[in-house]
């Protein structure tokens, strides 16, 4: 046995001797491309790009996506043009090869190669992007965006319902990425808190402050590799002091004015500090991880800032101040405690005669809606014949019949209506869950433009909400109704206006041609008849309920909503836009848009010239002119209708 076992030894020793020679020729290629590649990285010939330090994936974007301070706008800012981001960097130089520097910055004979600034802000990629957070009624409600496959005409649409109960998303969901290309983007993820923090930017107050961080951030970035340096020992222990004193001052201080009387002398040193320590040789990949970590929790702490923000504002925007609704209470208490007499028993024939002048108004307001009507009816030449039918709900209807009922409005007649008291078969012939006024929609389209690059624009639109389609069966009677928005005010006398003559549409309108039916097509869906229709608004309306009733725009509306309303309030609200589009398809006739001026709740540019000389003012947007956060310079237009001399209001400090 050991003879055989010898011999089958000896036979199998060649093969083994061939593999071991293909496993060290193995071995020696392994060694050989080992050397290779970091020889052909430091040479640079991988990309033909200089030896450096490039980052990762974001590293060599145009842009760095930060938020700006103060002013309440997102956008990608271009380093060469933000002073303190490009400080930031050269604090950084030793680390970075001169020509990437350089490319940064902006600095040297050449031109920035490969961080381009923003020609315009407003311009965005011409590839589409993705999902934008909205925050009009809560900071981390997603705002999903619809993005079709169409060719050159196409138009990306997203949503926003714009109430004042709060925005709701009424577009389909798609993926994608955030963006904050321009003023409009931002407009569209946190809404008109964008705009008003604009309009009321402060200087900041905090710069030097700031000034200590940045050195405080470079010299952590720079202490460990220093730390670890044989021979610079001292510089190691002067920049650890210099932190230390820097992190004591930082948690003492907010702004400027909290720093010590040496804070000069403490920047100075510090920046002595960092400047040793640029002499020396030190790793990239402390310095990129720092410098990762302050992109990252910065732009997390100022998203979180600004979606706090905007949450804030909009609370302030959509809840009724103290005072007004101190004055909605006292109104009830009083009516309770003594209520008027009933003046509809002895005017009561008038209510529902077609010979005189009606005017309906949905509202939870008092003292809009009697800003309303006073401004109606004080540039009025006739009042005998002005009836004013205020339809609201049970908790505000007791508070305006006292209202009402105090003041007078010339010989103008103000009927109050309870909608809660019309039977329960016209209140369910609709569909209506709760009473709603008029409801106000954001519409942003990116469209292509002849550059090739998508255009972003906002768009503010306001329409009927579900109770305005119980019109024809609450006035019966009735033949021709105007229908006044409470955030409206009027300027010029409005009797011209009952002798239109509709041709046989069915709502009088202004016609909003800044977009049409075709570029809500996705929202719409395949009911469009014209895709060239203009979008009409609420404000002012002039509705013919013979036509309506000949149409059964009501019955249309029935049949549509089903479409666009799952059962649900978010969505019952949020169909009110599709719903009137669609109902009033082809039956709108088009009122003169400058006589009736728009944007005045969101528009900071509107020409005070072209306010002079409206008829109409609309209020509509956010910032609404009882509001502290209206805007300043339009109310006055408002304030001039207000009720002088009202105790109620004088009691719960009402501004005048």
């Amino acid at each position: 046995m050991k003879g055989h076992a010898a011999v089958t030894t000896t036979s199998l020793s060649p093969a083994k001797q061939w593999r071991w020679k293909w496993l060290a020729l193995t071995v020696l290629l392994l060694v050989f491309f080992s050397m290779l590649v970091p020889l052909a990285f430091l040479l640079g010939l991988h990309n033909g790009l200089p030896v450096g330090y490039l980052g990762d994936d974001n590293a060599a974007s145009d842009f760095l996506e930060i938020y700006g301070h103060g002013d309440g706008v997102t956008g990608q800012y271009s380093l060469k043009d933000d002073s303190r981001a490009k400080q930031m960097l050269l604090n950084f130089t030793p680390s970075l090869p001169q020509e990437i520097v350089q490319s940064i910055t902006g600095d040297g004979d050449g031109k920035s190669k490969g961080f381009e600034p923003d020609e315009d802000s407003e311009q965005l990629d011409s590839q589409p992007t993705g999902v934008v957070s909205n925050s009009d009624s809560n900071a981390t409600t997603p705002f999903p965006e619809v993005v079709p496959k169409p060719p050159a005409d196409a138009f990306n649409v997203q949503l926003t319902s714009d109430s004042r109960l709060g925005d709701r998303v009424a577009a389909n969901p798609s993926n994608g990425s955030n963006f904050y290309g321009s003023e409009s983007s931002c407009q569209l993820e946190f809404g008109s808190y964008c705009l008003w923090s604009k309009e009321h930017k402060e200087s900041m107050k905090d710069a030097t402050v700031k000034i200590f961080k940045d050195q405080l951030f470079v010299a952590r970035a720079y202490y460990p590799s220093i730390a670890k340096l044989q021979g610079q020992e001292n510089l190691s222990r002067e920049m650890k002091q210099n932190i230390q004193e820097h992190e004591r001052i930082l948690s003492e201080v907010i702004s400027d004015a909290d720093l010590p009387p040496i804070y000069a002398n403490k920047i100075q040193k510090m920046e002595q500090t960092i400047a040793k320590a640029k002499g020396c040789t030190v790793e990239c990949s402390n310095v990129e991880r720092k410098l990762r970590q302050l992109l990252d929790l910065t732009e997390d702490e100022t998203h979180f800032h600004m979606k706090q923000s905007a949450f804030l504002f909009h609370l302030g925007v959509q809840t009724m101040p103290k005072s007004l609704h101190c004055l909605s209470m006292r109104l009830t208490v009083e009516y309770f405690r003594e209520p008027p007499p009933d003046m509809e028993l002895s005017l009561g024939f008038k209510l529902d005669d077609p010979r005189f002048r009606h005017y309906v108004i949905f509202t939870r307001h008092i003292l809009a809606v009697s800003v309303t009507i006073n401004s109606t009816v004080m540039n009025s030449k006739d009042t005998a014949d002005m009836i004013f039918h205020l339809i609201t709900d049970r908790q505000n209807f007791y508070a305006m019949k006292l209202w009402f009922a105090r003041n007078s409005y010339n010989e103008a007649i103000i009927h109050v209506l309870n909608i809660e008291d019309l039977s329960v078969s016209i209140l369910n012939g609709v569909g209506l869950k709760q009473f709603s006024t008029s409801e106000e929609f954001r519409i942003s389209v990116r469209g292509f433009d002849q550059t090739e690059h998508l255009q972003l624009r906002t768009e503010y639109i306001s329409t009927f909400g579900p109770s305005h389609f119980l019109l024809p069966e609450i006035f019966k009677n009735l033949k021709k109704v105007i229908v006044l928005d409470d955030d409206v005010i009027v300027q010029q006398d409005l009797s011209s206006l009952w002798t239109i003559d509709l041709e046989g549409k069915v709502n009088g309108a202004v016609n909003f041609c800044k977009l049409q039916l075709g570029q809500l097509e996705i929202i719409l869906g395949r009911s469009i008849l014209d895709r060239s229709l203009c979008l009409w608004t609420s404000g002012l309306n002039i509705i013919d309920l013979e036509k309506w009733r000949e149409h059964n725009i009501t019955g249309i509306y029935h049949k549509l909503l089903p479409t666009f309303h799952n059962g649900n309030e978010e969505t019952w609200r949020t169909a009110a836009l599709p719903t009137s589009l669609l109902a009033f398809q082809g039956h709108v006739f088009p009122l003169d848009s400058m006589s009736i001026i728009s944007g005045l709740g969101h528009d900071y540019h509107v020409s005070e010239d072209v306010i002079k000389t409206a008829a109409a003012l609309h209020y509509n947007g956010n910032m609404k002119p009882w509001l502290d956060l209206g805007i300043p310079t339009y109310k006055k237009y408002w304030k001039k209708f207000l009720i002088q001399g009202e105790p109620f209001m004088d009691q719960c400090n009402v501004r005048h």
